[in-house]
């Protein structure tokens, strides 16, 4: 038994169904329609229904690759919570070609993984149910995530944040997230000062960053993230290719997003069939960062701090990473954040080009290695 494309010609949608060979071996060959699977989704997805309908972004750690703008409207009822780790999601399937061996094959743009094994086929007959093999994996996502409209503020800048590098505290390793900045006015008090777990960041559909032109909203989640701003410390060599099938923008994650390499595999339609110039590592977080940066200049504060003068309070150092999305007039501070408390009071919350401790001046780039280390990804 294989899978084969239909084409209702009643309601003109697409279906994929389950066929078999009548006399497959006599000159007389068959092909039998058996039994519907499901309608073949499209591999691009209407942006406006996106924002309506499908307010949610879901996602893995452990990835090698991602679809930025991962939606369904049939997740909605899926989520136990308004956020969290646990949530068990239904195959969102597409047909992604064949398989080397010229057979069918199905892509579940979901769990990031193909269907059409002998597994597959036997799961299905066991289960009356088509699954892919990753449908039990728990999947993290937020509902209704906030959105921030880059053409609607000031000043806009995203980060990734990740765990302190030193403090007097114990330091627990956790995932990262998405810390935001907006300021309505340039100086002005800030508006949004927050982590949150995964965003979405919208702008005008008239920029046309991607090949799918109607895109005018990208998901960032907290892999994407942290795996960007790591290529932007380690100066990978980055960029954005879009699908040669579906337009879709490539996303890289995990092992493919630490060498750069020519082919890529979509992550929205299944297919491998795009090859670029040069090697790269593919983030569609690359188009936002560029485009919208009023400048990408960083400048080393003329600020210096002694710990040593603050015997009896608490601290927690960071290294300042580079934003994902800066939309600021001004240079990006690139120094070493200190929070510094007497009991309950907060004394000094700021960013440094020198800091000492212990005697020692502290080195950024060993920093930024300690907070990368207990990053959970």
């Amino acid at each position: 038994m294989f899978i084969e494309r239909k084409l209702n010609k009643a309601t003109g949608a697409v279906e994929l169904w389950y066929c078999e060979w009548k006399n497959a071996s006599g000159k007389d060959a068959q092909k039998v329609w058996v039994e519907k699977v499901c309608d073949e989704q499209a591999a691009k997805q209407d942006a406006a229904k996106v924002r309506t309908e499908a307010a949610a972004i879901c996602w893995a750690y452990g990835r090698t690759l991602g679809n930025i703008a991962v939606n369904s409207t049939d997740m909605l009822g899926h989520f136990p919570a308004k956020s969290g780790a646990d949530a068990e999601l239904p195959c969102d399937f597409v047909d992604a070609g064949k398989f080397r061996n010229g057979q069918p094959r199905v892509w579940c743009r979901t769990h990031q993984t193909h269907w059409g094994t002998r597994a597959d086929f036997a799961s299905r007959e066991q289960l009356s149910v088509m699954r892919c093999a990753n449908h039990g994996q728990r999947m993290n996502y937020v509902v209704s995530p906030y959105c921030v409209n880059v053409d609607e503020h000031e000043e806009v800048g995203v980060w990734c944040s990740m765990p302190a590098a030193i403090s007097t505290e114990e330091i627990a390793p956790r995932p990262p997230k998405i810390h935001v900045h907006v300021r309505e006015n340039a100086g002005a008090k800030k508006v949004i000062d927050r982590d949150f777990h995964a965003i979405s960041i919208q702008y005008g559909s008239s920029m046309d960053l991607f090949g799918a032109n109607d895109i005018s909203l990208v998901n960032v989640t907290p892999p994407a993230a942290f795996d960007f701003v790591c290529g932007l410390e380690l100066e990978k060599d980055m960029d954005c290719i879009n699908c040669s099938h579906c337009g879709y923008p490539h996303l890289d994650l995990g092992d493919f997003a630490q060498t750069p390499h020519r082919k890529h595999f979509c992550g929205n339609c299944g297919r491998d069939s795009t090859w670029s110039k040069k090697p790269i590592v593919s983030t569609p977080l690359k188009p936002l960062h560029d485009t919208f940066a009023k400048t990408l200049k960083y400048v080393t504060p003329d600020r210096s701090l002694n710990l040593d003068d603050y015997a009896g309070c608490s601290y927690t150092i960071w290294a300042s990473t580079p934003a994902i999305v800066w939309t600021a007039a001004r240079e990006q501070e690139f120094g070493i954040h200190v929070h510094i408390h007497s009991g309950t009071h907060r004394v000094v919350d700021d960013t440094f080009g020198e800091v000492i401790l212990n005697g020692k001046i502290l080195d950024r780039s060993e920093l930024v290695a300690l907070m990368m280390k207990r990053t959970i990804v």
